[in-house]
This record gives structure tokens, C-alpha cells and sequence, in this order.
């Protein structure tokens, strides 16, 4: 499981080790990176590096950045947010991650996205719940994601349009990392797959990094048919619900809760994965992957503390179950994780933290570095 350093200990440790003039820059660079940012709606800018190790990647070294703004600098408008991360291993391995939340002014208008391009190793523990814990093969590939929802206004909150997937995995190549036979899954010769479909979002949230008291409600379909060149011929579903309620000025409580329902033979890469960041916090992405996926959480934040101005944490549990067909999903089946984290209010003003998550499964733990809450 993949462990990343923070920042605030790359400085720390840094200090020590630099020369006067060095350390200026750095100190500057930090007093800047919590200072009080302008009320005047002004976009802010962030870019910071990151360390990781994972056995599967070996050291990770890269960078990341955060782009927030009002739309025409009116703070009555919702923040949007652009965030890039750019890796390298030592295992020669690199990629490209892009996601976006942009609102328009007004909110008329609402772009949601996400692009990933990867050269890295994909951990492959076989389809469905009954699968071995150590990592059946090694799926060594490049790997291009691009999503994107085109959404208006309808009314109220309520909002319609487009929504777009293209995915393509040219070539992978499946590395045997257990003695214990398997199938090579479908789509292990490479594929490309392009889905149309139409989203129908309920959208009350004004601050997308750290909702207080708002919701969100997505109905999304996607078609891949090779009519206009996909591979495969599949239909995917998605309900994703998230839910926040204020307790008190400080503390929040937020559910969150996705299903996603595959009709047709999809290949292994876009069957529903459970596990990462968000969801089932504390599993490795794609650890669990089957036709279709139902997990939910909650999760009670302090933010900040009652006796600090920028401190805070956060406590969750998260259960989920991935399964082919509606007839095999079981209530004792479902997986549990559950953990805590630390937060930093690094946008005073704009109510958004860092935080560092950690996470316990049944399969042991799993750690977590960003900016902006889980969901």
C-alpha cells in the first residue's frame, strides 16, 4: 500500500539540511502556503511536491498542483477547482492526473471532468469477492481515461446534459506474480472504448473541497456500442448520492453512497472497481471488481478543532460489495473499512484542508495525502 510523506515533513526535514539562503526561500514558500488568502474572491494557486513508495512503483517522485476560483471573482458563485498531479518512478513508470469542478457564472453552467494517462502497474487480484489477497498478476500498461460531464442548468439546482467516457489500453501485459492458476480476464489483449450517454445532476453544494451543508445527487448512463468504435458493446449505470449536515458551525456529518450496474461483457479495466481514495478508503483501487457495485459511508468532521483555529480530523466507516448479477448480492458479504485523519485549514477563507487519512481493512492499512475531502 502505497505511503506518501508530507509536505510539512519535506520542509521540516529540509531545514536542516540547506544552506541559509536556501532555507529563505523555503520559509517563504511556507509562511505564503498558510497565510491568510485575500476575501476579495481572487483565485489562488498551489503547487507542492510529492514523495511516495509503493512495492509495485518502487519511489515515486512528483508534484501537484490546485487551481481555485469564482467564477468572474463573485464569491456568490460556487468555487471551482483544478487540480494536476504529475508522477515518475524509479521503475521507469510516469502519468498525468487531471480533474476539474467548473461552474459558471451564476452556476448556469457546470463542467465536471477527470484525465488520467499512466504508464504504471496495475495490481490484478482476479473478478469478484472470492479472490486471493496477494496479487494474482502484475498488469504492466498504458492506460488514457478521460471523462467529462457537459451539464445546464434546468432549474434550481437542478441540472442536465452530456456525459462522456473514453478509455484505451493498448497492449497490456500481464506479469504472473502468484503460483495459483487464473484466466486471463476479457479485454487482456488491449481495447478502446468510447461511451455517449446523459447525467441528471442534483447539485446544492457551494464548495465542492469541503461541503458543510449541501447535497449531491448523480443518474448518469454511458453506451459504448461499436457503431462509433468501441470494442466493446456495454451499458453502464451510475446513482451516487452525498449527503452533508452541519451539527454545529464546526462539525459535520456526510454520508455518501454509489452504485454502479454494468449490463453487457466489459472488459477487466471497466468493470466496477471498489477500493482508492474515496470509497473503501484503505483497499488498493481495483482490489475488488465485478459487474456491478454498491458501496456507502459516513464520516463525522471536526473542522477545525473547538480549542484550534487550523487543526481538525476526521472519523469514517465505509462498507462495500461488488457482485455479477442482483441474485448474488448478499448482506454478509459486504466488506468493511473504516479509519481516521488529520486536518490543516490551508484556505482559511475558503474553508478548505489538507488531509491525511488513515485506513484499516481486513487486509491491512492504507494511508492518504490530499487536498480536499474524501467526497
Amino acid at each position: 500500500m502505497k505511503k506518501s510523506l508530507l509536505l510539512l515533513c519535506f520542509l521540516s526535514f529540509s531545514f536542516h539540511a540547506i544552506s541559509q539562503e536556501e532555507r529563505n526561500f523555503w520559509q517563504r514558500y511556507w509562511d505564503g502556503l498558510i497565510a491568510e488568502e485575500s476575501i476579495d474572491g481572487s483565485p489562488n494557486f498551489l503547487i507542492y511536491p510529492t514523495v511516495a513508495f509503493s512495492p509495485e512503483t518502487s519511489w515515486e517522485f512528483g508534484f501537484s498542483s490546485l487551481y481555485l476560483y469564482y467564477a468572474n471573482r463573485d464569491t456568490s458563485n460556487r468555487l471551482s477547482e483544478m487540480s494536476a498531479f504529475t508522477y515518475y518512478t524509479l521503475e521507469n513508470q510516469y502519468g498525468l492526473w487531471l480533474d476539474h469542478a467548473n461552474y459558471g457564472n451564476k452556476d448556469k453552467y457546470m463542467f465536471l471532468g477527470r484525465f488520467r494517462y499512466q504508464s504504471f502497474p496495475l495490481l490484478y487480484h482476479g473478478i469478484g469477492l472470492e479472490t486471493p489477497a496477494e496479487p494474482l498478476a502484475l498488469v504492466d500498461a498504458h492506460y488514457l481515461l478521460w471523462k467529462e460531464h457537459f451539464l445546464r442548468r434546468i432549474y434550481g439546482y437542478w441540472y442536465g446534459g452530456i456525459y462522456t467516457d473514453l478509455q484505451n489500453i493498448p497492449d497490456p501485459k500481464f506479469i504472473d506474480q502468484s503460483e495459483t492458476p487464473y484466466d486471463l480476464p476479457l479485454g487482456f489483449e488491449g481495447s478502446f472504448n468510447f461511451g455517449l450517454g446523459a447525467s441528471l445532476v442534483y447539485d446544492s453544494r457551494h464548495n465542492v473541497l469541503n461541503e458543510r451543508k449541501g447535497s449531491f445527487t448523480e443518474l448518469s448512463f454511458l453506451r459504448y456500442d461499436q457503431s462509433w468504435g468501441s470494442d466493446f458493446e456495454i451499458t453502464s449505470f451510475l446513482l451516487e448520492t452525498r449527503q452533508f449536515k452541519s451539527i454545529n458551525k464546526r462539525d459535520v456529518l456526510a454520508f455518501h453512497f454509489v452504485g454502479q450496474f454494468i449490463n453487457g461483457e466489459a472488459p477487466f479495466h471497466m468493470l466496477s472497481l471498489m477500493g482508492g481514495e474515496s470509497m473503501m478508503r484503505g483497499y488498493y483501487y481495483g482490489r475488488y471488481r465485478d459487474n456491478n457495485l454498491m458501496a456507502a459511508q459516513v464520516e463525522y468532521r471536526m473542522l477545525p478543532f473547538p480549542f484550534a483555529k487550523r487543526w481538525g480530523a476526521s472519523a469514517f466507516i465505509s462498507a462495500g460489495q461488488v457482485y455479477p448479477n442482483w441474485d448474488q448480492l448478499a448482506l454478509n458479504k459486504f466488506l468493511i473499512a473504516g479509519g481516521g485523519g488529520i486536518r490543516f485549514l490551508i484556505f482559511p477563507q475558503k474553508d478548505i484542508y489538507t488531509r491525511l487519512d488513515f485506513a484499516f481493512t481486513q487486509e491491512g492499512p492504507g494511508f492518504y495525502f490530499f487536498i480536499g475531502e474524501a467526497f
